[in-house]
């Protein structure tokens, strides 16, 4: 599974970098985007940015 952050979403206010560095980074945009997969370690820190992001803006899809 690979992250996925609405760019036209996000706000850039960063939690999700904060709660998973590994998989989320943020672009020369100030968006936050995910670079890396999800794996067996970061899946439930996935969930939690995907369950806190304030707009939403996060999902997972097959990569």
């Amino acid at each position: 599974m690979q992250a996925f952050v609405d760019q036209d979403t996000c706000i850039g206010c960063g939690l999700c970098v904060g709660i998973e560095p590994s998989v989320f980074r943020m672009n020369e945009d100030e968006r936050a985007e995910g670079y890396a997969a999800t794996t067996d370690e970061t899946k439930e820190n996935v969930a939690q940015a995907i369950d806190m992001c304030p707009v939403s803006a996060i999902e997972e899809r097959e990569a």
